[in-house]
């Protein structure tokens, strides 16, 4: 089996795992929810549900974004993880704000908390699914840095967050009966899911608008330039994301009396220099005669790197 296989292989395999693992624990919350009617444990189901509906859509995305280009669709398929981790925020975000709304609600009408010790012992083990879940999850993005898989992750590193939380909260009302408790510990939830949902959106617009990379990505590509041989600047560099693929647009300024064919040979040094900096890269430049005067997009942006 190829590389690129066995890493599509585990990024399959670690988005069934989420799916799956999902389903078991929406089962069991719920069951567990009828038992004893606590708000922490349905704010936990309902953040098991975003983690379904996550998942679903992360293996859709792995499937997707795992494409060779096409005919069509020349840059590939990976902005289908950025879309992917866009439709989660909005669903994460819907179900967060709808335990809120319960958990006032229940701030005024006080609703008793029963069989706390069933409902103990099946977050226990929703934590304990959940914590092998991301050690899984964990080795996968590492081999693959897949970026659904890396979300998919962030969501069950929340959910065992979330799970200890309410076990804490169950714990607090069979002991001492107080169900504000169980209420606190799921509008404490809720609105980390609203945080993450956030944070989700922000990184996947980022993306879908094609944001220009972090600043140290920039200024290694400027590093690389300016130690290159026959480079004497470059201008107009622009840099996105594609999923876990950095795109380079730049131009290069070099002597204009050399032929095309050494201009050329200079600017495929500096090509593998980015590539081997950042692996899987493409890279698109730009060869202009040095010391001409043109409109250039440096001129344009402000802020915008020029050498």
């Amino acid at each position: 089996m190829l590389l690129n296989q066995k890493d599509n292989f585990l990024k399959k395999s670690a988005a069934i795992a989420g799916v799956s693992l999902a389903i078991i624990l929406i089962a069991l919350k719920f069951f567990a929810f009828l038992k004893t009617d606590s708000l922490a444990i349905f704010s936990s189901l309902a953040d098991s549900v975003t983690d379904l509906f996550a998942s679903m859509v992360s293996f859709v995305a792995v499937y997707f974004s795992t494409k060779p280009a096409s005919k069509n669709h020349r840059y590939g398929y990976g902005k289908t993880e950025a879309l992917s981790a866009f439709l989660q925020a909005i669903f994460v975000g819907a179900s967060g704000l709808f335990v809120i709304i319960d958990g006032v609600k229940r701030l005024i009408y006080p609703v008793s908390i029963e069989k706390t010790d069933v409902g103990i012992f099946i977050m226990l083990f929703s934590i304990f699914a959940t914590f092998i879940l991301v050690l899984f999850q964990t080795y996968v993005a590492n081999k693959t840095n897949s970026l659904a898989i890396k979300a998919d992750r962030a969501h069950y590193t929340v959910d065992f967050l979330t799970n200890s939380t309410v076990v804490v909260s169950l714990i607090l009302v069979h002991f001492f009966g107080f169900a504000y408790f169980d209420v606190i510990a799921a509008l404490f939830i809720s609105l980390y899911l609203l945080y993450n949902a956030y944070d989700l959106a922000r990184e996947a617009i980022e993306q879908i608008t094609d944001k220009e990379l972090d600043t140290e990505i920039r200024q290694k590509i400027q590093n690389i330039v300016e130690h290159s041989q026959g480079i004497h600047g470059m201008h107009d560099l622009r840099t996105r994301s594609l999923g876990d693929i950095y795109f380079f647009e730049l131009h290069l300024e070099i002597d204009g009396k050399l032929s095309l064919f050494e201009a050329h040979e200079f600017a495929d040094a500096v090509e593998r220099k980015i590539i081997e900096t950042f692996p899987g890269s493409q890279v698109i430049i730009h060869q202009d005669p040095f010391g001409i005067h043109e409109d250039r997009l440096d001129h344009q942006i402000d802020g915008a790197c020029s050498l």
